[in-house]
């Protein structure tokens, strides 16, 4: 290997400024460099640029797009949240109704099948008394006839 801080000792300066010398070499570094960034810029940058600033809108835009549906998905959203709410509140109030209705009719039915009832039992006791007065009639018809057969049969 070779020692390079023999190599760079050794080396000799000659002529002017030695390490820093700005001769024609700065400038045309400086122009390389600038026709450089022109080109990149026209080539690369540039083209690259239009298109992220191209997608950025295109994002935003489907962006407030979804936002905007996402708004009318949430009013549609309430609006059958209280539709719904007033339906179950409606028919909450008609089951109600029906069943202080059918309430109603069941009461009119019993009612009327407990007067039917008391009619059958006063016609059926009544019936059995009438048959319960003239049984006793006949029977004591019979016993009186009895006795009379008997009283006479004694006598005699």
């Amino acid at each position: 290997m070779i020692n390079f801080s023999t190599l760079i000792l050794g080396s000799e300066v000659t002529g002017p400024g030695g390490l820093f010398d700005f001769n024609a070499t700065l400038p045309l570094i400086v122009i390389q460099f600038v026709l450089l960034m022109i080109t990149l810029n026209i080539i690369l940058y540039t083209p690259l640029l239009t298109i992220i600033e191209e997608r950025k809108e295109y994002i935003l835009a489907n962006l407030g797009k979804a936002s905007e549906l996402l708004a009318e998905a949430n009013k549609l959203t309430m609006q059958y949240e209280n539709d719904l709410a007033t339906i179950r509140k409606e028919a909450q109030l008609e089951i109600t109704n029906s069943q202080k209705i059918h309430i109603e009719i069941l009461d009119l039915e019993i009612n009327r099948s407990q007067r039917y009832l008391d009619d059958l039992v006063d016609y059926i006791t009544t019936d059995f008394n009438k048959k319960k007065t003239s049984a006793l009639n006949n029977l004591e018809d019979s016993v009186q006839a009895l006795c009379n057969d008997i009283n006479t049969k004694l006598s005699i």
